[in-house]
């Protein structure tokens, strides 16, 4: 839960990213900026005996891309996600509406804490291939949710006006008079 990535990860971290020679200014944002600036959203927990059908009812009421599956103490146990829906339900043509999210969920997933770097995050989704992220306290229960599209967000808002508006083809003529901040 964070620990485990920081162990491994933030001996070498600081060097890679924090450098202005590297990324400057979002090198140093993705060294230093922890994932409480994504502004996670608030999870939607359910237990493992909820059906399907009502994990996604409610995934689409609440326009999130997953649930998370907590036990009687409210710890996290399980995630179960859209790429779920397709892959272990529709793709096995699976009942919905009879089949528990203990039966399809993915059981004791990666978790992450709101102080964590934003850089963990990042590590998740590009090399384990993550696209959602469950967000836990201390006791491992659930208190916010962080998608790929929170992260995109954040990239772009480090980088300057001037290329996010740039239309496909175009290029920035003169990169040195670039705010990359």
């Amino acid at each position: 839960m964070g620990g485990e990535f920081e162990d491994e990860y933030s001996a070498t971290i600081d060097d890679d990213l924090n450098g202005p020679e590297v990324l400057g200014e979002a090198g140093r944002a993705l060294a230093t900026d922890i994932i409480a600036v994504l502004s996670p959203a608030e999870p939607i927990c359910l237990s493992d005996t909820a059906t399907v059908h009502e994990a996604v009812q409610t995934m689409l009421a609440r326009r999130q891309a997953g649930v998370l599956v907590t036990d009687g103490a409210g710890r996290l146990t399980g995630i179960f996600t859209e790429r779920d829906v397709l892959t272990r339900v529709v793709g096995k043509d699976l009942d919905a509406r009879r089949t528990p999210l203990a039966a399809v969920m993915t059981r004791n997933p990666e978790a992450l804490t709101a102080r964590d770097r934003v850089a963990y995050a990042v590590h998740c989704m590009s090399v384990a291939g993550y696209r959602t992220i469950p967000l836990v306290d201390p006791e491992g229960r659930p208190i916010g949710i962080v998608t790929v599209s929170d992260v995109v967000r954040w990239l772009a808002n480090l980088f300057p006006e001037a290329v996010l508006n740039l239309r496909p083809g175009d290029a920035i003529k003169r990169p040195q008079d670039v705010d990359a901040g």
